[in-house]
């Protein structure tokens, strides 16, 4: 099988379910940064890691492509895949209690870097906001379930704070930003 097949050539690309789109649709944009969020968190992966951060984004990179197809998907078609849902959102809720169980509270915003894997959970935490952003936008036009709003809000939590978790596990300090006249 070849890798191109020439058919977005045009600038259409096909959904699951094989309606042909626009590739500057709405959802297309949605599951594209969800794609590249997917990018940034492997890159995250391929830094050291400890244990508990390997498993939760081995893990995560799975979720990211089951969204991916979510969100490819109108809901008019037959899903190949089962859709995001409650129990995506509960485990990032999980993940997020048991590494904040690590971590010192929240006084002061911190500057988003530290270790190369928490500057890059930082990132995705980023590309995630933006996602988020984009499946809202195409929720305006198209269905997109509220748990896959809801999975991606939780999402950027959960990447704000295992960058927070590894850079601990690094020994990385945190930064904090507290504003003053010098900042301006």
């Amino acid at each position: 099988m070849k890798i191109y097949t020439r058919k977005g050539d045009r600038g259409e690309t096909s959904l699951f379910g094989g309606q042909r789109v626009s590739k500057s649709q709405h959802r297309i944009r949605a599951y594209g940064t969800v794609d590249e969020l997917n990018s940034f968190v492997g890159l995250a992966a391929s830094y050291e890691l400890s244990e508990v951060g390997r498993n939760h984004l081995k893990k995560l990179q799975k979720l990211l492509f089951i969204l991916g197809a979510d969100l490819a998907t109108p809901h008019s078609a037959k899903p190949r895949i089962d859709r995001i849902g409650q129990e995506e959102v509960d485990f990032l809720e999980e993940a997020i209690d048991e590494m904040e169980k690590e971590l010192e509270p929240l006084k002061n915003f911190i500057l988003p870097g530290g270790s190369q894997a928490g500057s890059t959970l930082h990132i995705a935490r980023t590309v995630c906001r933006r996602a988020e952003r984009a499946a809202v936008a195409c929720q305006k036009w198209h269905e997109v379930s509220d748990q896959t709003i809801k999975f991606l809000n939780r999402l950027s939590d959960f990447l704000f704070v295992m960058a927070r978790f590894e850079n601990k596990q690094k020994g990385t300090p945190e930064e904090t930003w507290k504003p003053d006249r010098q900042d301006r």
